[in-house]
């Protein structure tokens, strides 16, 4: 059997979405940014972690910083909003400032810090999920399978995607070469995909109708392929309207135009609709007779099925005949029986799948962490709860982490996460279990890999464009998060005076004031972050540009 690795993905581009349009009703509504271009043997696990201490009680504060923060939070403006701060000392462990440092809040992307640090706690940095080919029977020394063909799932999250997080086909031109090298030439049955590894459905729990047809918030199940995600052009040519592109056509998308054609309108007001569970997406609206071109980048129906359907194409070009048609088993069927191996292709070490989760803030890849750190739970036979209902993947992610909790000294109460990316609007966490978090991360085997995954202040990931010309750039590394009315950023910073600092800071049911006229006034929720971690470390002036 042939075993591939990929070469892994750098922090690649990931378009922020912005919502057009809302219609529901078991269904999800909503344009998106433009597409990007068209498109192992694990290593041994780390030794165990040292165990932590509990969260001791806060020691007396640093007052001159204590009393800044308390003087910039206490403006009239967040009068009805909700500020939770802590800032520790990394050297020594001695709490600088903390307001409300035990209050829970909505962490949204700053969840990610601890999906994280789950699979790197449960998996070790070089882990690497693999992808398989099968088959139900061997085959025969003519080069035709009897039998089906099975692309069976590991939750390899970066699969069909390139170091710049472009869509990418190699891995599937790697196992078609590989059958074809093997004498290959007929496959009699179907290519069936094999979903199954993760016990639970593919949508997450918590996330909102309102996201499902986003790019950023697909299925997340066990295969899955390209970012589970498509593009769809919309292109107007004078009086002709509208030819609609799909890329890649594996996605098996449908497009349903219900536009109103008349080109009444200086612009366009178009709307994207999909029943979840369906294929056919729905174009609505208005286009202006203005020659035209728009670019979204929507969620995969079936990500199982568009993964086949591309191997499927690779097969044809390597000279491979599948007669039949493609199959997806899926959750709660049990994994297809295919005894007889074929090949396969490994993702890039975890290391840097952690990378891209946090640098570009990937909810995908970080609800696959989740879902994986709870399966290494279940197979160490953590939580086990005799007689009880059969856990979920993702349950089984809420026990991985209260492990982590324990060994990290961490007060479960602090931390009431359901899923691993942060969308969930029920999310809670405290900025005290968050320093606590990242403290513990840095005593770690894996500490580097962790500290390095983190976006850089002024340079890369989500903080490119923020702090940039500010003393903080390059010297401030955090994980931003935002959700509507609630602003996260958490992470390490060099104090002024080369002291090293972890902090949090959480800014909940807050909304800028606006005029009369519906527009913000003053600064933004991001800068007003970004205000507050430059006094924290000292930096003083501005602290830079909102960013997307």
């Amino acid at each position: 059997m042939l075993r591939l690795h990929r070469t892994a993905p750098s922090a690649g581009r990931r378009a922020s979405a912005a919502c057009l349009a809302l219609l529901l009703a078991a269904c999800a509504s909503a344009p998106v940014a433009p597409p990007a271009a068209p498109a192992v043997e694990p290593a041994a696990r780390p030794a165990p972690p040292r165990p932590s201490a509990p969260l001791p009680p806060p020691p007396a504060s640093d007052a001159p910083l204590q009393a800044r923060i308390a003087a910039f939070v206490a403006q009239p403006r967040f009068a009805a909003a909700d500020w939770g701060v802590q800032v520790v000392a990394l050297d020594s462990g001695t709490t600088l400032a903390a307001r409300q440092a035990g209050k829970l809040a909505i962490p949204a992307s700053n969840a990610k810090l601890y999906s994280a640090a789950m699979a790197l706690h449960a998996l070790g940095p070089d882990h690497r999920f693999v992808t398989r080919l099968a088959a139900t029977a061997t085959p025969a020394a003519d080069g035709t399978l009897a039998g089906d063909l099975v692309l069976v799932g590991g939750g390899d999250p970066v699969l069909g995607l390139d170091a710049e997080g472009r869509a990418d086909t190699g891995w599937a031109d790697a196992l078609a070469s590989a059958l074809a090298a093997r004498g290959l030439r007929r496959v009699r049955g179907d290519l069936l995909a094999d979903e199954t590894l993760y016990a639970g459905p593919p949508t997450p729990s918590g996330w909102e109708a309102a996201d499902l047809l986003t790019a950023y918030a697909p299925p997340v199940p066990a295969l899955s392929v390209q970012g589970n995600a498509f593009g769809l052009t919309i292109a107007r040519d004078g009086q002709a309207c509208c030819r609609f592109g799909v890329d890649p056509q594996a996605a098996g998308v449908e497009v349903l135009d219900r536009l109103d054609h008349s080109g009444v309108g200086a612009t366009d007001e178009l709307g994207l609709y999909r029943p979840l569970g369906s294929s056919g997406l729905v174009v609505h609206g208005r286009v202006s007779a203005a020659p035209s071109v728009r670019g979204f980048r929507l969620a995969a129906p079936d990500p199982a099925r568009m993964a086949a359907a591309l191997l499927r194409e690779a097969l044809a070009h390597a000279g491979i005949v599948v007669d039949g048609g493609i199959r997806v088993r899926r959750w709660p069927d049990t994994p297809v029986p295919a005894p007889q191996p074929l090949a396969e292709v490994a993702s890039p070490p975890l290391a840097e799948i952690v990378r891209r989760a946090l640098k570009d803030s990937d909810n995908l890849i970080a609800q696959h962490l989740w879902l994986q750190a709870g399966r290494a739970a279940q197979a160490a036979g953590s939580c086990a709860t005799p007689g009880a209902i059969p856990r979920t993947a993702e349950a089984w992610g809420r026990c991985a982490l209260d492990a982590l909790l324990a060994d990290a000294g961490i007060p479960r109460d602090e931390v009431l996460l359901e899923e691993g990316s942060g969308l969930s609007r029920r999310d809670l966490v405290t900025p005290r279990a968050t320093t606590a978090l990242i403290a513990w991360t840095q005593r770690q085997p894996w500490a580097a890999a962790y500290l390095d995954a983190l976006p850089v202040a002024g340079v890369d990931g989500t903080l490119r464009n923020r702090f940039r010309g500010t003393p903080l750039q390059g010297r401030l590394r955090a994980k931003t998060g935002t959700v509507r009315y609630s602003n996260a950023l958490s992470g390490v910073v060099t104090f002024a005076g080369g002291r090293p600092l972890a902090f949090s800071l959480l800014l909940d049911r807050y909304e800028p004031p606006r005029d009369a006229q519906g527009r913000p006034v003053g600064p933004s929720a991001r800068e007003d972050i970004d205000a507050l971690a430059a006094l924290i470390a000292g930096a003083g002036g501005t602290a830079g540009s909102d960013s997307p």
